[in-house]
């Protein structure tokens, strides 16, 4: 995610981890962040499109869980 999201999404991260078993809702790589959306639920993404959503998601999302440093 970018510098500036990632900090605006710091208060609402969790602490919930992700496994290999999570899958991104868009193209079924794995997970490394998982967004919560109010009543509609969860959504997986892996770190390509975490960033490529990222500014749409900064406006919808309750409670974010980013694992992207364990890419590093």
């Amino acid at each position: 995610m970018t510098e500036e999201v990632s900090q605006n999404l710091e208060d609402t991260r969790d602490t919930d981890t992700l496994s290999a078993a999570d899958r991104c809702d868009a193209c079924g790589a794995q997970a490394y962040v998982r967004v919560q959306v109010g009543d509609f639920g969860e959504l997986l993404f892996c770190a390509h499109h975490a960033r490529k959503h990222s500014e749409a998601l900064s406006k919808v999302a309750e409670v974010v869980t980013d694992q992207t440093s364990l890419l590093q």
